[in-house]
């Protein structure tokens, strides 16, 4: 982390961390290292020379060091969010107990039910937005696996109590905190141990690259991380670390304006008769909002809504749309939904007409001109 940049507001962050010295004539934006090679040092003449590209780049500093800025931690980039993921997971003893949610991010819900499968992990599946469930499934547990905002439930956990009753008890923590941001919340600030991101999502924010990125304050962790990264070789190009850089320059910017777009449209849509149900923390109405509102800076810009006519409707829906895409992913400047259960592998819990829509930057009158043409064809 940068001491010259403590003190500033994220909106600062964000445009300030991960630029080279301001030396005369230096450039303002990090390079683009395009090597895999480095001559060698002679015996004693570097401390940690990095010696092959497998173990480090400038271009993944510089990102590194950004993000370590804004979430408090040391930082570590990973070819994908689930590269991330899988590699924190590895670090587990087998037989390990894992307790997470029971409808999260459906990556994690596959691979751990590999796991568990081949009898690696043991895995307890609990309603995080469940306060005394979390607390119950706690004892005993290896790594208490957050989601909040979960995805694409939008439920959110008690965040400061839960990691303050598992660190009481020597549990780990991880968070995924792709849906908040860092400018919404900072786990590590709260007690985790690791948090992580898909940087594919918002801090990159164009759809464009792949990567995800793993943020600690426990050195002797970070060095375990780094070893196994280096090992296992999970690492990211150096053109798509210097994309997803210039990317989160505008994070703040593109975030206050998707969440204000996403709370009017979820605003709307509470009233609109082709949707059943509407999730957003953002809204007042939401069982999550006094949570969320306590401890969060802004809800996000992530909404889900349940279609009338199930997910035949839902899917008419979708591919009725005009400027919203029908895809997966969020995160990026533009508008995308789907019907999550288009996937085999989402959880049962969540309703088969469930319709997750990540908001983006753009007009948000034309949204909801697009959505609502799009809703009404979905019923006739």
């Amino acid at each position: 982390m940068n001491d010259e940049l403590s003190g500033l507001h994220p909106d600062s962050l964000v445009v300030a961390a991960g630029r080279p010295p301001r030396d005369v004539d230096a450039q303002l934006n990090p390079p683009i290292s395009l090597t895999s090679t480095f001559h060698a040092a002679a015996p004693g003449e570097v401390e940690n020379p990095r010696g092959y590209a497998r173990y480090g780049n400038e271009s993944w500093s510089a990102l590194e060091s950004a993000i370590s800025d804004l979430e408090g931690g040391q930082t570590l980039i990973f070819a994908s969010g689930m590269n991330a993921i899988t590699t924190i997971f590895s670090l587990l003893p087998h037989g390990a107990v894992v307790t997470t949610s029971h409808n999260g991010y459906t990556g994690v819900q596959v691979f751990l039910s590999r796991m568990v499968e081949e009898g690696r992990l043991e895995v307890r599946y609990v309603d995080v937005a469940d306060t005394d469930a979390v607390l119950a499934a706690l004892p005993g547990t290896a790594l208490l696996w957050l989601e909040s905002p979960t995805n694409p439930g939008l439920d959110v956990a008690d965040m400061p109590t839960i990691i303050k009753a598992a660190k009481a008890i020597n549990c780990g923590v991880a968070v995924d905190n792709t849906f908040a941001t860092p400018l919404n919340q900072k786990p590590l600030d709260m007690g985790a141990d690791m948090v992580v991101h898909s940087v594919t999502k918002y801090i990159s924010g164009h759809s464009d690259i792949l990567m995800g990125s793993i943020s600690t304050n426990d050195a002797a962790l970070y060095k375990r991380l780094h070893d196994l990264r280096n090992i296992v070789g999970g690492i990211p190009g150096p053109f798509e670390a210097w994309l997803a850089l210039r990317g989160m320059r505008t994070l703040s910017v593109r975030l206050e304006r998707s969440q204000a777009n996403a709370l009017e449209l979820a605003t709307r849509l509470q009233s609109h008769p082709a949707v059943e149900r509407v999730r957003y923390p953002g809204l007042a109405s939401d069982p999550a909002h006094k949570r969320a509102a306590s401890f969060m800076k802004g809800f996000g810009a992530v909404l889900s809504i349940d279609v009338k006519g199930g997910a035949d409707a839902a899917d008419k829906a979708c591919n009725a749309s005009r400027l919203v895409t029908h895809a997966t992913s969020l995160g990026g400047v533009e508008s995308l939904w789907e019907r999550r259960h288009r996937w085999s592998w989402e959880s049962p819990s969540i309703p088969k007409n469930l319709v997750r829509l990540s908001v983006g930057i753009e007009n948000v009158e034309d949204l909801w001109a697009d959505i609502d043409q799009a809703l009404q064809a979905s019923q006739r």
